[in-house]
């Protein structure tokens, strides 16, 4: 099973890839982060082994 985090400012692309990859059965979703920030403090506790990050977003990016 693939841990996975998600970190977008645009909540319709959270929203998205949360709806796409939650049919995978190796995938599992461990949530969606609004910026770089907020990614930090989720991947310290949740231990993912991929982020799929964007590249531009405000504060810290990706």
């Amino acid at each position: 099973m693939i841990r996975l985090l998600v970190a977008d400012d645009q909540r319709l692309a959270r929203e998205g890839l949360r709806q796409m990859l939650s049919h995978e059965p190796d995938i599992a979703f461990l949530g969606a982060a609004r910026d770089g920030a907020e990614l930090v403090d989720m991947a310290r506790g949740q231990r993912p082994d991929v982020i799929l990050t964007d590249i531009r977003m405000p504060g810290m990016d990706g």
